[in-house]
Order: C-alpha cells, then structure tokens, then sequence
C-alpha cells in the first residue's frame, strides 16, 4: 500500500508540476487570392500576433519583385513584450524594434 501511495503523489506532483500551455489562436484573417498580393493576420491567447501584407511591384517587367510590411509581437523569456516592424522587397530584410540595435 505504501508503495502505491509513493507512486501516486509522485504522478500527482509530476502531473501538476508540467508547463500550462495551453495557447489558441483568437482571430486570424487571410486574404489571398492568388493575383497581385495577399494580407494575413493571426492574435493568440498569448499575446502573440503576427500581420503581415504582400504586394507585387513592377508587375510584368524584369524587375518584378514582392514588397512585403509586417509586424509581430511576443512575449520574451524575460516577460517583456517585443513587437518587431518589417520590410522585406528587394533591398532585403529590413526589421524595427525598440530593442534591436541600430
């Protein structure tokens, strides 16, 4: 009998002791139809959320390329909150945040 209480408070303590991570995804848009561009977006429960827009420039040509804005934010280890700004075409990556160096 003291063997099974052993083993039964140890699954307890293991059991209540695990990470509570249970994120859903509270709205989430997509836009994209194939043609010319597309638009997304998703917020968690978290805090975490992400947009995101995509445009075609100079449709056609040789210097045909896909300009896209976005931004996205989440919660560090550290319990901040970073929200990080972005431009990507043909210039590359380009991101914005209060906490990346210049």
């Amino acid at each position: 009998m003291k063997v099974f209480v052993f083993f039964f408070l140890t699954a307890l303590v293991l059991v209540s002791a695990r990470p509570q991570n249970d994120v859903v995804i509270t709205s989430y848009t997509n836009e994209n139809i194939g043609v010319d561009g597309y638009s997304f977006g998703y917020e968690q429960s978290d805090g975490t959320a992400h947009q995101e827009t995509g445009e075609l420039k100079n449709a056609g040509s040789e210097n045909e390329a896909m300009s896209v804005r976005g931004s996205f934010t989440f919660k560090g280890a550290d319990g901040v909150v970073y929200t990080v700004n972005y431009v990507a075409d043909e210039n590359g990556f380009q991101p914005e945040g209060a906490h990346i160096p210049k």
